[in-house]
C-alpha cells in the first residue's frame, strides 16, 4: 500500500480536527473538537507549523505537526517534530514512518540542520519507533520545563 503524505489544508480541518482531538486525548486530555479545529485553523492560516496528514482512500488517518526552532550554535533552522498521531485503526500499515520520512524531507527543504522530538518514557510503540527511523536519544542534557498554572 503507498501511503499518501501531503500538507494540510483549511479543507482538511474537518478530519484533522478529529485526530487531533483523539491525539490529545492519548495524552489525557479532555475532548475539546471546537478548540482543536480553531487551533489548527490558526496554525495553517498563520503558517506558524508545518501541518503533514497521511490519507487513506479519501480519508485522513494520521498526522504530525512541526514547529520551527532555531540553533544558535549551528546558526541555522531546527523542527521541533512536536505531534505525531496516527489513529489505532491504521497503526503499523507504515503511516508513522512516512509521517516521519516527509518530517525529514522539510528539513531538508528547509536548509535546516534537524528536528528534536520527545516522548513520554511510558509510550513504548513511539520508542521503538524513533530510533528506527534514524532518531538518537539524547541522554548527555538535562530537559527542564517550565510552565505557567492556570
Amino acid at each position: 500500500m503507498k501511503n499518501n503524505i501531503r500538507k494540510a489544508t483549511q479543507e482538511d480541518l474537518a478530519q484533522l480536527s478529529k485526530l487531533f482531538d483523539e491525539y490529545r486525548m492519548f495524552y489525557h486530555k479532555t475532548s475539546d473538537l471546537s478548540g482543536a479545529q480553531q487551533f489548527l485553523s490558526e496554525r495553517i492560516e498563520k503558517k506558524d507549523s508545518e501541518i503533514f496528514v497521511a490519507e487513506n482512500e479519501g480519508k485522513l488517518v494520521g498526522f504530525t505537526q512541526l514547529y520551527p526552532l532555531f540553533s544558535s550554535t549551528r546558526m541555522k533552522r531546527y523542527w521541533l517534530l512536536n505531534d505525531l498521531y496516527v489513529n489505532s485503526n491504521f497503526r503499523g500499515k507504515g503511516f508513522s514512518k512516512a509521517l516521519i520520512e516527509e518530517a525529514k524531507e522539510l528539513c531538508r527543504t528547509s536548509n535546516s540542520c534537524g528536528m528534536y522530538l520527545e516522548t513520554s518514557k511510558e509510550n513504548m510503540i513511539g520508542n521503538q519507533l524513533y530510533p528506527s527511523a534514524g532518531f538518537k536519544k539524547y541522554d548527555e542534557v538535562n530537559f527542564y520545563e517550565w510552565t505557567i498554572e492556570l
